[in-house]
């Protein structure tokens, strides 16, 4: 009756392909055949989870399990919920329709603190308590992963268990020992779990307060004092989804996505990814080649990306792209890269275009050399000069300048500066000859807030003021009102002010989210749907101060609710990187010289960060 009531309500929906499977890659067994039923769970609709690289190759390494069937649920679109709860249709997976609470494990993605209320949301839509304290053994596992499980705080008591690290490596392991228990939640399988290099167990964890602000976390006996992530140590014998599921309809990125390495060594004081996801660890041109040619034949696809933190630092980048071009000669295939930094956008990457091209994307970031020097970028504006001007003369006219206001340190004259580079490079498309310029160049130039993220070296300073960051883009539009034909777009900063309290939080606030969700929030990701009022109202409910927890400044002395989850960073190199920025003191890329940043304490990563 179940999958009748589906097929109905898809007949009153929008985009009923987000919900029927079936596409060409998934993968369907006979559940009598498998002895652990997985449901991988993006907090997002469709179109977004479907783009994301990780849930692709999870997906894929756990089907290649005879016993185990991966499959997919992901966030209803209003329309959809709508239909599901007139109908009592509870929340069910892509691949065999069945409801999520008859799976033995769920596993959400923490990509993003502004899905948290989707995933509560999702919980609901399974009949499946909130709160893992509240759930018995007749309830899946749940469990979660992704770059906010370095503060997986606020959403801590929503979970059995948290991973930290990559999914590769402790997946399978976490599975295999879950079946060992006969799929049932136990004293003695938890205690074993944790156990796992990058299994977290909240409820071995309590939190203790004082002031009013985060004093400690007590352990639990035989939990780790710190969780020390997972690292998948080899990218060339990684996993990876040979014949990738392909959608039905358009996704965000409707494209083949090959990552080219992953890991950082910038070092850009702001970014999370760029810490967390240390040490670098690339693909070889022969492995990249190799899988790239076999999912475009798999799937179709006539565009190829290039994908990884900061794509241009590759160092056989222009070699990878000559093979590419060369093995698909006879399927003209449009290569992009994205991520590429203004001082890595090689000459030879325009030259070797094969004829679509894209706009240009460029993130100087700050509009000073001040304050790029404090956030550690390491680009200049002749950088900038000469990235445009190369692009200008090999046929570009469209070009997107992402850029933070609120950064550390920053005044109104560093804003000042993002319209100095703006018109820099407006004035240099105007520079070229008429027979150049095809039409107006396009100029796009996006501005977000900076959010501080644990595990950062700004993870202590606080958010500006709600009324300064508005002040800043109000500023910085009048500025750029001086310039024709300028795209001016920025993020909502009431937005950016819950996901600081968030990026920041304990666990004091997943009663907040909770009362979100019964205040109507859902899809607070999507700006057009965010209800800061509600927000409001639910941290007041809880006598909670917004403001305390975005805009308050810490010091490294102080405890910080996720200093038990070890992404491998040390706090005494945060804190020296603070201490740089404030003297406006850059560090090198640490593939010319090693920072000691703690990665190297791990296990086996000493080799990889040999440069």
């Amino acid at each position: 009756m179940g999958k009748n009531k589906i097929r109905r309500i898809l007949t009153d929906v929008q985009k009923p392909s987000r919900y029927t499977g079936g596409e060409l890659g998934a993968v369907t067994k006979n559940p009598d055949e498998v002895f652990t039923r997985f449901g991988i769970c993006f907090p997002d609709v469709y179109e977004v989870g479907m783009s994301h690289l990780g849930i692709r190759i999870l997906y894929d390494l756990l089907n290649k399990k005879d016993d185990i069937w991966c499959e997919r649920f992901f966030m209803p679109w209003f329309d959809m919920i709508t239909q599901m709860q007139k109908e009592k249709v509870a929340l069910f997976s892509l691949e065999s329709k069945t409801d999520a609470k008859d799976f033995d494990i769920l596993g959400f993605t923490l990509q993003y603190e502004m899905s948290y209320t989707n995933i509560i949301y999702m919980l609901r839509l399974a009949g499946i308590n909130e709160y893992s304290k509240d759930r018995d053994n007749t309830m899946p596992l749940i469990i979660a992963g992704g770059p906010c499980a370095f503060n997986a705080e606020p959403v801590a008591d929503f979970f059995d268990i948290v991973t930290l690290g990559d999914g590769e490596e402790i997946l399978p392991d976490l599975v295999s020992l879950y079946k060992k228990f006969d799929n049932k939640k136990s004293d003695e399988f938890f205690k074993e779990a944790v156990k796992i290099t990058g299994v977290y167990i909240p409820s071995f964890y309590k939190a203790e307060y004082k002031n009013g602000w985060f004093d400690k976390i007590i352990t639990q006996e035989g939990a780790p004092q710190r969780v020390q992530k997972s690292i998948l140590k080899d990218l060339d014998k990684a996993n990876w989804p040979e014949k990738p599921i392909v959608p039905f309809l358009n996704i965000v990125f409707d494209r083949v996505t090959m990552e080219i390495f992953r890991g950082c060594t910038r070092g850009c004081r702001f970014c999370q990814a760029g810490m967390i996801y240390r040490p670098l660890r690339e693909k070889s041109v022969d492995t990249i080649v190799e899988q790239a040619i076999e999912n475009l034949k798999a799937t179709g696809c006539d565009e190829l990306s290039l994908t990884s933190l900061s794509t241009g630092d590759y160092p056989e980048l222009v070699e990878l792209i000559k093979r590419l071009i060369e093995k698909t000669s006879n399927h003209p295939t449009s290569i992009s890269l994205p991520s590429l930094r203004i001082d890595a956008y090689a000459k030879e990457f325009i030259l070797l275009d094969n004829g679509r091209k894209h706009g240009l994307t460029l993130a100087p970031e700050a509009g000073s050399q001040r304050l790029r020097d404090v956030i550690n970028k390491n680009v200049t504006a002749k950088d900038l000069k000469s990235s445009v001007c190369d692009a200008f003369n090999n046929g570009y006219d469209t070009v997107k300048l992402y850029f933070m206001i609120g950064l550390p340190t920053e005044t109104f004259e560093d804003i000042d500066g993002i319209f100095n580079l703006t018109k820099m490079v407006q004035d240099e498309y105007y520079k070229l000859p008429k027979e150049k310029r095809k039409r107006r160049v396009r100029i796009t130039v996006s501005v977000s807030s900076f959010v501080p993220k644990s595990n950062t070296p700004f993870e202590r300073f606080g958010q500006n003021s709600l009324e300064l960051l508005k002040q800043k883009q109000r500023y910085l539009g009048d500025l750029l009102k001086k310039l024709k034909g300028i795209n001016y777009n920025y993020h909502d900063a009431d937005l950016s002010q819950i996901e600081a309290v968030f990026a920041r939080g304990d666990r004091r606030l997943a009663k907040v989210i909770i009362k979100a969700v019964d205040n109507g929030c859902i899809y607070d990701g999507w700006s057009e749907y965010f209800k800061y009022d509600m927000w409001r109202k639910a941290f007041e409910e809880y006598d909670i101060d917004v403001e305390s927890f975005a805009q308050r400044d810490m010091t490294f002395d102080e405890s910080v609710p996720w200093e038990h989850l070890d992404c491998g960073v040390s706090v005494e190199y945060l804190k020296k990187e603070w201490e740089n920025a404030m003297k406006n003191k850059t560090s090198m890329d640490c593939r010319q010289y090693c920072l000691n940043c703690g990665i190297n304490n791990i296990a086996g990563v000493n080799k990889l960060c040999e440069h």
